[in-house]
């Protein structure tokens, strides 16, 4: 064989022991509930939608105080 070949092989070996052992890791996985899953969602919309409003106003205010300054 040659050392592009067997490189080759060597490769698509280490690939598929990858594969094995991540479906073998993930079989360790304890997942959350979904009722924790969709709570937590709804935690971080709700912390980004606050998040945006305070900024939006912190924005428009100092947009409106370089107004003031500018003029």
């Amino acid at each position: 064989m040659s050392k592009e070949k067997v490189e080759t092989v060597s490769k698509i070996s280490q690939l598929k022991l990858f594969f094995e052992d991540s479906k073998e890791e993930l079989k360790k996985v304890v997942w959350p509930e979904k009722k924790i899953v969709v709570n937590a969602t709804w935690v971080v919309i709700g912390i980004t939608v606050v998040v945006a409003a305070v900024l939006g106003i912190i924005d428009l205010l100092y947009t409106n105080l370089i107004k003031l300054l500018v003029s």
